[in-house]
């Protein structure tokens, strides 16, 4: 007898299988009983009849607890009505290990309930279908970069000095001298762009910032791509046929888990190239427009990206900020000295940011003039700046944010549901 999933059962019909999984949920009809067994690809209808099973197979559908463990002996079914098409009729169940009462009950919890428990959290069919959605997103971009000839590397967790800024750095003991979780694998990206032309970077980055909002984590997913000899027009154009990809691929293969989120998928079928794209001084002119006070030379906040996301129906392309309010590294236009060649892509439906990127800085000595203007501390940079004393060339590349993709993609409002683990500021458990 096989051992089957719920995703490969439709090619099981009138066979006698065995499933392995979770008792989801249960219920009685005279005297038939119903379990609806999950088991992690998918749920199924349990069909238990008092004259094909043993007496104690049925006392046990009878008794079983939620989330306890069994096995299901029984022929396949085709029924229209049941989840995915298709039914056990059962002849065998067996108990695995009898689960003690479980504390999320059929009913609404508190946020904070639900996160003390998202070790049992995660079972629900929302946020299976989040984490099945956030695989498919991961699979969906790295299959992207590869199939453009990108090569993945891996960057260094523990590194020795700031990407993004030093007061957002979580410190560790490192022997006898302090590291830090890192922010980004950029600056390794670059190094690694510089040998292999193509590379993208996938892993997890760390920021210390103490922020609350529904946008934050402390620890979460990037992927990072960096090119050699790019300039920030093409920089773009890739960052908008990344994103088609992976809402055209949402829309093609999770259809049922959209379904499961409730998600609108209208909204996700206007996400179709071009993307508009605006300057940051157009931003401003924007925001006045709308009634919201803002001084040219600010950078924007979760409220001002709202603002703008909410101006159009597709993610829009923000250029060309203030040079003081980006990072050490990025380049200047040669055009207006005042601006850098940054852009950040804003998800619409108010989701704001989810790309940030832009060109880099390639003269030796501009770059050192900004170290120094930063206030950094050059000792941990010289291998950084190695790059541009040998071989310097014109380069450029972003960072795409897993859970905040997924989280406009999935149509959800906070980015705690996008990561199996999340870390905030106020919570490091489970």
């Amino acid at each position: 007898m096989d051992w089957v999933t719920t995703d490969r059962i439709s090619g099981y019909a009138g066979k006698t299988v065995e499933l392995r999984g979770w008792v989801a949920n249960k219920r009685s009809s005279g005297k038939i009983r119903f379990l609806l067994l999950r088991d992690g690809p998918g749920v199924i209808q349990c069909v238990i009849l008092p004259d094909r099973v043993s007496a104690d197979a049925f006392e046990l559908a009878d008794k079983v607890p939620y989330e306890s463990a069994v096995i299901v002996r029984g022929e396949v079914r085709e029924d229209k009505r049941s989840p995915g098409g298709f039914e056990i009729t059962v002849s065998d169940l067996k108990l695995v290990s009898e689960a003690e009462d479980y504390p999320i009950a059929k009913k609404d919890h508190g946020v904070g309930f639900l996160m003390d428990h998202r070790h049992l959290w995660l079972r629900s069919s929302r946020q299976v279908a989040l984490l099945r959605l956030r695989s498919a997103l991961t699979r969906a971009a790295r299959q992207f970069f590869d199939e453009k000839g990108f090569i993945a590397i891996e960057a260094p967790i523990l590194t020795p000095t700031s990407c993004e800024g030093t007061t957002s750095l979580f410190q560790v003991e490192y022997f006898d001298r302090h590291a830090y979780l890192t922010q980004s694998g950029q600056l390794y990206g670059e190094a690694a762009a510089m040998a292999l032309g193509k590379i993208y970077v996938h892993g997890p980055t760390f920021r210390a910032e103490k922020s609350k909002t529904r946008r934050h984590l402390t620890e979460f997913w990037m992927i990072e791509p960096e090119m050699a000899f790019w300039e920030l027009p093409e920089t773009i154009d890739l960052a908008e046929g990344l994103i088609c990809r992976l809402v055209e691929e949402t829309l093609r293969s999770c259809s049922q888990e959209l379904e499961a989120l409730e998600r609108d998928r209208a909204a996700l079928e206007k996400v179709t190239p071009p993307f508009p794209r605006i300057t940051y001084s157009e931003v401003v002119d924007l925001l006045e427009d709308k009634g919201v006070p803002f001084v040219w030379g600010n950078d924007l906040g979760a409220d001002e990206e709202t603002v703008i996301s909410q101006a159009f129906d597709k993610p829009v392309f923000v250029t060309h900020y203030p040079a003081v309010i980006k990072a050490f590294y990025m380049k200047r236009d040669r055009n207006d000295p005042r601006l850098a060649l940054a852009m950040d892509l804003l998800a619409p439906e108010g989701y704001g940011e989810i790309i940030g990127g832009g060109q880099r800085e390639d003269s030796l000595d501009e770059l050192e003039a900004r170290i120094a203007e930063h206030g950094l501390d050059r000792d941990p940079l010289e291998w950084y700046l190695d790059l541009r004393r040998y071989g310097s060339a014109p380069h450029a590349g972003f960072g795409l944010g897993i859970e905040r993709t997924l989280a406009w993609i999935a149509g959800i409002h906070h980015v705690r549901e996008t990561i199996p683990f999340p870390r905030l500021m106020d919570r490091l458990h489970p």
